[in-house]
C-alpha cells in the first residue's frame, strides 16, 4: 500500500489511516419496449423467416441483453381491432426479472389485427411514467404505420399517434421507434421528430441493431 510504502520511505505527510472509498454507480434508468404484433408481421421476408420471427428473436436477444447489464425494463406487446379492442400483451414487466417464463411468453406472441399505436402508446406512458428513474427510454418496435379499420389510418393514425408521443414527452420520457418499414421515412418524423426513429432496412439486422441503438440512447 501506498501510505506504508510512504512511511517506510520517512515521508511527513503519511498517515496511519489507510481506507479504500467504494462507490456503486448504477444507472437511475427503466426502459419500456413496445412491440407490434399486428397481422402485418405474418409476412414473409424471406424463405424461412416472417416479420414476427425477427421481432421475437430481437426481443430475446434484447432481453438478454438488459438482463445482462441490469438495467430495469419491462416489455410489452399490442395490436387491435377498432377502438373497442387494444390488446395490451404483457411479456415482462418492471417487478419481473427475465427469466423462462418471459422467455416462454416471447416465444409465444403471434400475429394479432391492426395497429392502433397511439392507444397502445399512451398505456406504455402510464406504465413507464411511473417508474421513479431519471433516463426513460420508451422503444417501440414497429414495421409499418399506424392503421386500423374504424377510419383510423392515414392521417388521422399519423396525428393520434403524434399527440400520443409528445403527451409522453412532456411526462418526461424518451419515445423513439424502430421500425422495419422502408417507406418510414415518409411519416415518422412527423410522429416523432428527425432524431426520434431510425429505419432498418434489412429486416434480419433488426436483432443487432437494437441493443446498439439502445446503448446510444442511454449513454
Amino acid at each position: 500500500m501506498r501510505g506504508h510504502a510512504d512511511r517506510c520511505a520517512g515521508s511527513v505527510i503519511a498517515r496511519s489511516a489507510n481506507y479504500r472509498a467504494l462507490q456503486r454507480h448504477e444507472r437511475d434508468l427503466a426502459c419500456l419496449v413496445l412491440a407490434d404484433l399486428s397481422l402485418s408481421t405474418d409476412a414473409w421476408i424471406g424463405d424461412e423467416h416472417r416479420v414476427i420471427d425477427v421481432i421475437r428473436d430481437s426481443l430475446l436477444l434484447f432481453g438478454e441483453a438488459l438482463a445482462a447489464t441490469g438495467d430495469r425494463f419491462a416489455m410489452y406487446g399490442f395490436s387491435s381491432l377498432k377502438r373497442s379492442l387494444v390488446r395490451f400483451h404483457e411479456i415482462k414487466t418492471f417487478a419481473e426479472r427475465f427469466d423462462n417464463a418471459a422467455r416462454g411468453r416471447i416465444a409465444a406472441i403471434k400475429p394479432g389485427y391492426y395497429t392502433r399505436l397511439g392507444a397502445a402508446l399512451r398505456q406504455a406512458t402510464t406504465l413507464l411514467a411511473a417508474q421513479p428513474a431519471k433516463l426513460r427510454p420508451l422503444l417501440i418496435v414497429s414495421d409499418g404505420k399506424p392503421h386500423d379499420i374504424d377510419h383510423y389510418e392515414g392521417r388521422y393514425g399519423i396525428e393520434d399517434t403524434r399527440m400520443a408521443v409528445i403527451e409522453a414527452r412532456r411526462q418526461g420520457l424518451k419515445p423513439f421507434c424502430i421500425t422495419i418499414d422502408r417507406e418510414g421515412e415518409d411519416y415518422l418524423p412527423h410522429m416523432f421528430g428527425p432524431a426520434g426513429y431510425t429505419v432498418v432496412r434489412q429486416p434480419e439486422d433488426l436483432a443487432l441493431r437494437l441493443p446498439a441503438l439502445y446503448a446510444q440512447l442511454t449513454r
